[in-house]
């Protein structure tokens, strides 16, 4: 593609040929453009001589930046990430027919999930793309960032249109939005599920968090798109003001939405739930345990009836919904009967609301098993260990993923708030204790890593799966599969 095409140019542009991009120069080939961005850690100028020299014809930069080589064409914006995200849009070109992204603090790899199921049932070639990675369709890749760079983004997006997919559910991080990772990407709806506390190590304060999120909605979503808003949520009023303005049709989701949520009442395996829309009722067998679950769930099915999708066939297929991957998943039961479940909950807000899910399902005790993250927000140590010791019975502090801090030092301060609880450093000994204590009527949850398939120690990523864990150690103590 000539380098003219991406900036609507003429002139010196109309001779260069860009055959790919890139913001890191050590992946530069010849004929690339290359992205020098400034980041917390490294600044992308310092590299541009090394970019060049690996064959770069083009150098995307910051106002001001100055290139000694008469080999590369020169593009200066003020705002070079947004401006990636765009060129990468017109050089990749191709996506799925109807985009909508999730953003919120908790719940967005399962809502994605949800939207790609209930596509999916009715008979729409449909991914999901996140935490997960991609998946559907035929589809299985998996991923590291909740939101891709924009290159791998929009490559992806064209990878899957060439192969089929019409419908994509992706989730939106407060990284990728805040970094303008999805400026580019064509939405047809977004979604919001809510906020609370998390990745405050990044994000300066938890105000910037929010406006992080709030860009998926004031900026990235075109104007006068479709936004499906959690009503139960605390920060549903500053996303729905920042709706309107930007002249969005508001599907509002919750126990005062349009979507709204009359009665849900437990099962042995899920929720009976009764719900109105547009004057109708509907009664949903939800297989799913837990408030959150039945929040999300409507949340998809909202977003797929913003989608296009009539509300009946929408609010049906969630009798039919599957659990998703580390989310409230079901590893196994105790040979006393007690159910083991793995969860991503790795916020404050997260593992209260898990505990709070399971504690009407527990008969007798409600034990877990949870740790915090190093080199990441420290303030919610304590706030989490408050959580487990109010809503459980039993509480074992263990490592999550460490990273290069002390991992005896995470578990201390966890520790310090949650007075009684036992502390058991290795992953493996504290869920094979914790299955040691499980009697006829209790209930398990290991908490924290959910689908994630290794432990960061000490800079390096030891092989870790909670459900291979948990099912390891439930074979050793006599549980029959």
């Amino acid at each position: 593609m000539k380098l003219s095409d991406l900036l609507d140019s003429n002139g010196e542009a109309a001779q260069v040929e860009i055959v790919g991009l890139s913001a890191d120069s050590r992946e530069v080939r010849p004929g690339y453009l290359y992205a020098a961005l400034r980041g917390s850690h490294l600044d992308g100028t310092t590299f541009i001589d090394d970019a060049v020299s690996h064959g770069a014809v083009a150098v995307l930069a910051p106002p001001g930046v100055r290139i000694a080589s008469p080999d590369a064409y020169l593009v200066t914006d003020a705002n070079p990430r947004r401006r990636l995200s765009h060129l990468a849009a017109r050089f990749y070109g191709a996506q799925p027919e109807t985009v909508v992204a999730v953003t919120g603090t908790n719940g967005k790899s399962s809502v994605v999930e949800f939207v790609r199921q209930i596509w999916s049932s009715l008979g729409r070639k449909a991914a999901a793309l996140g935490t997960l990675g991609v998946h559907g369709n035929g589809l299985e890749q998996q991923g590291s960032m909740t939101t891709p760079d924009p290159v791998t983004l929009h490559y992806l997006l064209k990878g899957l249109k060439e192969k089929g997919v019409e419908c994509l559910a992706m989730e939106a991080s407060s990284h990728g939005l805040a970094q303008f990772r999805l400026d580019g990407v064509g939405l047809t709806a977004a979604a919001f599920t809510n906020l609370s506390r998390d990745h405050l190590d990044y994000h300066e304060s938890y105000e910037d968090y929010l406006f992080a999120k709030l860009r998926l909605f004031g900026e990235v979503l075109p104007p006068r798109s479709q936004a499906v808003l959690n009503t139960d949520s605390d920060a549903y009023e500053d996303v729905a003001n920042i709706c309107w303005a930007r002249g969005h049709r508001i599907l509002s989701v919750g126990t005062k939405g349009d979507l709204r949520l009359r009665t849900q009442s437990p099962t042995a395996v899920g929720q009976e739930l009764v719900v109105t829309y547009e004057g109708e009722t509907y009664a949903i067998s939800l297989p799913l345990i837990g408030d959150f679950q039945a929040s999300n769930a409507l949340i998809a099915a909202g977003l797929v009836i913003a989608s296009g999708v009539a509300p009946f066939d929408a609010l049906n297929a969630l009798g039919d919904l599957e659990p998703v991957r580390g989310r409230l998943e079901l590893a196994g039961h105790s040979a006393k009967g007690a159910p083991v479940y793995v969860d991503y909950a790795h916020t404050p807000d997260a593992l209260e609301k898990v505990l709070s899910a399971l504690r009407p399902h527990a008969q007798n005790k409600l034990h877990v098993v949870f740790g915090c993250g190093g080199d990441r927000d420290m303030g919610k140590r304590g706030l989490m260990g408050r959580v487990a010791a109010k809503n459980a019975d039993s509480v074992i502090v263990t490592d999550d993923n460490p990273r290069s801090e002390d991992p005896a030092a995470i578990r201390a301060e966890i520790v310090k708030a949650c007075p009684g609880a036992q502390e058991i450093g290795d992953r493996q000994e504290a869920i094979n204790a914790a299955i040691g204590l499980l009697r006829v009527g209790d209930i398990l949850v290991v908490a924290g890593k959910g689908h994630e398939q290794g432990q960061i120690v000490a800079g390096k990523t030891l092989p870790f799966d909670d459900v291979a864990a948990v099912k390891a150690a439930l074979k050793s103590a006599g549980a029959t599969p």
